[in-house]
């Protein structure tokens, strides 16, 4: 397997490092398959449990029970703290725009961490070995591929800091999928883009000082010379970070350049959604 250069590793580890969860309290319990009234009618909650390695693994998933045949599946991947509820409440949000969302327990048991290092050590692997990484979206897709509320060809992936990075390079690994949506992710992922024939949508804060200007240039380079189809938007003054409530405090804790932009935020989800109107057509 070949290795990432220092430089990137290092890169890598500051980008990962600034990624915050809305609520790192430990998910480890399993959880129960709750109905819950929303505004927006019936979400469905569940958990979708399955073994890797001898470890058993927790991913999140939420639905509307009253929407009428398969749903288009959304597949959210964590930011480096795991299952946290800041993630647990994107996929409720994606089930209440009427998809089948779940989001992926990379670590097991459905495990959060507490500290930067442990968070470091636990998704570095996923970035040296992709391959791992594309096991462990297999096992959930299996998951999904008997699942009746999921339409198994329709299915895009997203991703937030790791998780956006992990989106890319799964959209790289798989033509499984109609779309991918990174938010504030590393853009050097160590897998060279290949055109097949997924939409990309980037979604970027432009003064994010762990994302760089030559790292973007490289980037877009790379996709243009694929000749793939993409997206990349750029949310003036927006720092790592961004869509997470909880950046700025976390930011002064740990001394990093990130923070919560409510405007990037906002208008970044607006672009997701129609973009996942759009490759669901």
């Amino acid at each position: 397997m070949k290795k990432y250069p220092v430089v990137l590793a290092f890169s890598l580890f500051l980008t990962v490092i600034s990624c915050t969860g809305k609520d790192q309290k430990s998910s480890d319990a399993p959880t129960e398959n709750v109905t819950a009234e929303t505004a927006d009618g019936k979400i469905k909650t569940e958990e979708i449990s399955y073994g890797i390695n001898g470890v058993t693994h927790r991913s999140y998933a939420a639905y509307n029970p009253d929407l009428q045949g398969e749903l288009p599946v959304v597949f959210v991947l964590p930011e480096w703290w795991g299952l946290t509820d800041y993630v647990k409440g994107r996929v409720r949000q994606l089930a209440k725009l009427g998809y089948y969302a779940v989001a992926v327990d990379y670590y097991g048991e459905g495990k959060v961490v507490e500290t930067p290092e442990e968070a470091q050590k636990l998704s570095s692997h996923f970035y040296n070995i992709p391959i791992d990484a594309r096991r462990m979206f297999d096992a959930v897709k299996n998951k999904i591929i008997i699942t009746p509320n999921a339409n198994y060809n329709k299915m895009a992936i997203i991703g937030y800091c790791f998780g956006g990075s992990q989106a890319l390079n799964m959209a790289r690994l798989s033509g499984d999928f109609k779309g991918v949506v990174s938010f504030h992710g590393n853009l050097k992922t160590g897998i060279r883009a290949k055109n097949n024939k997924a939409k990309y949508l980037v979604l970027n804060g432009a003064a994010d000082k762990m994302v760089s200007k030559e790292e973007i240039e490289a980037f877009k380079k790379e996709m243009d010379s694929a000749k793939i189809n993409y997206k990349f938007v750029d949310y003036p003054n927006a720092l790592h970070a961004f869509t997470n409530p909880d950046a700025t405090e976390t930011g002064k804790k740990f001394n990093l350049p990130i923070a919560y932009d409510r405007q990037a935020d906002e208008q970044s989800f607006n672009e997701m959604k129609s973009f996942l109107a759009d490759v669901f057509k």
